[in-house]
């Protein structure tokens, strides 16, 4: 059973854009931030290669645009893998960003901690499809960070692959070292690592707001400069220039 629902649901997820599908074991983690749901299905989406060319300077208006295709993309992908999942019996909550954003609310001002919502990166991570980079950012081996990624929480009894509990960007730092707002300690990821011991975020989010404004014209929180220079990233650009 196992094998035929997960095989099911992959195979409609890459048939409808999905560039990279995982699925991991969260039952190690609360249950409130998994909505009591043991299995986390990730789903992610590469950026086109000629936008990630052309963000070496600053961010364009190609990116944005890109960026906000993509979200949509995997909004419909989260709900597609949702949709299957109901419909063979299954408990599963798609987390679009309508669904976060609700979450945050219904957080805000109580007693919860809205930063207890379960990132995608986490389900990435336990799904094996990749690490947490030094800039904060998911890094996987095929297409480095050039990826957006979102997520599907569901009871189904799918097959989970090994976790990825360390980073593997070893002695690497080029994402600190080109970082516009110097937003990036250079400390490795591994689980149970905060993310503000390796990373800036109101740091990178007040430089990319100077950096979108100055590139394309409007007040948004784009950069790019660490998914265009993670090496990762750069070897398969580099392999599709070679084709």
């Amino acid at each position: 059973m196992a094998e035929g629902i997960t095989e099911l649901l992959r195979g409609e997820l890459f048939l409808h854009g999905a560039d990279m599908v995982g699925i991991g074991d969260l039952t190690e983690l609360p249950p409130e931030v998994r909505e009591g749901l043991p299995v986390g299905v990730c789903v992610a989406v590469k950026y086109p290669r000629e936008v990630i060319r052309g963000i070496g300077e600053l961010p364009t208006e190609e990116y944005h645009n890109q960026y906000n295709y993509i979200n949509k993309r995997l909004d419909i992908l989260a709900k597609v893998g949702a949709a299957i999942l109901g419909a063979h019996g299954y408990g599963a909550v798609a987390q679009t960003r309508a669904y976060v954003d609700e979450t945050k609310l219904s957080l805000a001002g109580g007693e919860n901690d809205p930063s207890a919502l379960l990132p995608h990166k986490t389900v990435a991570t336990r799904a094996g499809l990749g690490w947490i980079g030094k800039c904060a950012m998911l890094v996987t081996k095929e297409f480095g960070s050039m990826i957006r990624i979102s997520s599907i929480l569901t009871d189904a009894p799918l097959k989970t692959a090994k976790p990825v509990n360390r980073s593997k960007c070893g002695k690497c730092t080029e994402c600190a070292t080109h970082c516009p707002a110097r937003a990036v300690t250079g400390k490795s990821w591994s689980v149970g690592v905060k993310r503000e011991e390796i990373f800036d975020d109101a740091a990178c989010e007040r430089t990319a707001r100077e950096r979108s404004l100055k590139g394309f014209g409007k007040d948004v929180t784009l950069c790019g400069k660490c998914i265009e220079v993670c090496p990762y990233t750069k070897m398969y650009l580099d392999a599709h220039d070679q084709m």
